[in-house]
């Protein structure tokens, strides 16, 4: 069983965009242009008021109903398009949202709060191609207002296969020329990370063409390499990262992931503990760490090293299975069904969110 903990994590974190769903929509309430005119507290229902009390609560139901009261009393309420729109983005109910973001940026085209959302809206609903004028729109308004309403923009046009645009997004986003190799590395990171792997290798090997010397662009392709089963190409990679770049915990590790597959134990167990040494906050060295000490018969040692990854992340099936398989190496049958159950069960329990 290979130890792939950071892809896993990497996916999981990157398929799941409703998690920061409410940043991004605080993040482009503040971004409006101080100009476009909104209903004052004056002369706006109490309802609505009412209906963001409930919004900061998270009662996101209720607040449409108090909404849908004023739209019954009078749909042309002004404001209303864009109250409605805001709670159902809030609520993750995306084709409704769109709907009346729709309405909301007919009425006040230059609303940037209502077209920005409105974008959002529609990279949420997986509608990328109709997201990026919008996007487009809001940040030529407000350069550098909103991070991550550059970020969705430039995954919006990997998504639709623009990819030297999406390199400016991320070139601007960080800050840095869109030609330059740290823009080519950002977006072949985020190519990568949207599963995008031959344009993502292009990308970083353009990066590394630019500048040989740039730290993480070999680590990459070592990655890349690695995801690829080319496993010599990785450990050239890795390699010369770490001529670039000694310190970085994170590249030994992959080193030794790629020692480990040709069977260079003894080579993987010394950079693994290089690792552990710069960083002993990740689980996956130690989790590896009792892979190869299993493999080289070193049982105990094996345990210790799985222990430890079991007191930092109880949940990781992996490290349970791995646990399981050392101890019934040892001979220890109860101890081997335990873990080997547990890691059962907490497959089953992955499966199931």
């Amino acid at each position: 069983m290979e130890v792939k903990l950071e892809w896993f994590q990497l996916r999981r974190a990157w398929l799941a965009p409703l998690l920061w769903t409410s940043t991004l929509i605080g993040q482009a309430q503040q971004a409006a242009p101080a100009a476009s005119p909104t209903p004052t507290a004056a002369n706006s229902p109490a309802e609505f008021a009412e209906a963001k009390k409930l919004e900061q609560e998270g009662k996101i139901s209720e607040a449409i109903t108090r909404l849908q009261a004023v739209e019954a009393r009078d749909p042309a309420t002004p404001g209303l398009a864009l109250e409605m729109g805001t709670a159902y983005y809030k609520k993750s109910d995306f084709p409704q949202a769109i709907e009346y973001l729709k309405k909301a940026v007919a009425q006040d085209p230059a609303n940037g709060e209502s077209t920005q959302l409105l974008g959002l809206s529609y990279y949420l609903a997986g509608r990328s191609a109709e997201a990026i004028p919008l996007l487009e729109k809001v940040q030529g308004w407000l350069p550098r207002a909103n991070v991550d309403a550059s970020y969705v923009l430039g995954v919006c046009y990997i998504r639709t296969q623009n990819y030297d645009q999406a390199r400016k997004a991320f070139g601007r986003m960080f800050d840095v020329p869109p030609d330059s190799a740290a823009s080519y590395l950002f977006t072949a990171r985020m190519l990568l990370r949207q599963e995008h792997m031959p344009i993502a290798e292009e990308y970083a090997q353009k990066a590394a063409a630019l500048d040989p010397k740039l730290p993480l662009v070999h680590f990459l392709l070592g990655e890349l390499y690695l995801g690829k089963s080319q496993v010599q190409e990785s450990i050239a990679e890795f390699q010369k990262e770490l001529a670039i770049n000694p310190g970085d915990a994170q590249t030994y590790y992959k080193l030794a992931d790629a020692y480990s597959r040709v069977q260079k134990l003894d080579d993987a167990q010394r950079l693994l503990q290089r690792s552990i040494w710069l960083d002993s906050s990740s689980t996956g060295p130690y989790i590896l760490m009792g892979k190869v000490l299993e493999k080289k018969g070193e049982y105990e040692l094996a345990v210790r090293s799985l222990q430890r990854a079991v007191s930092m992340d109880p949940n990781n099936p992996t490290t349970h299975h791995l646990l399981g398989q050392t101890y019934r190496d040892m001979g220890k049958k109860e101890e081997a069904e335990s873990e080997l159950k547990r890691a059962d069960e907490l497959r089953a329990k992955d499966s199931q969110q």
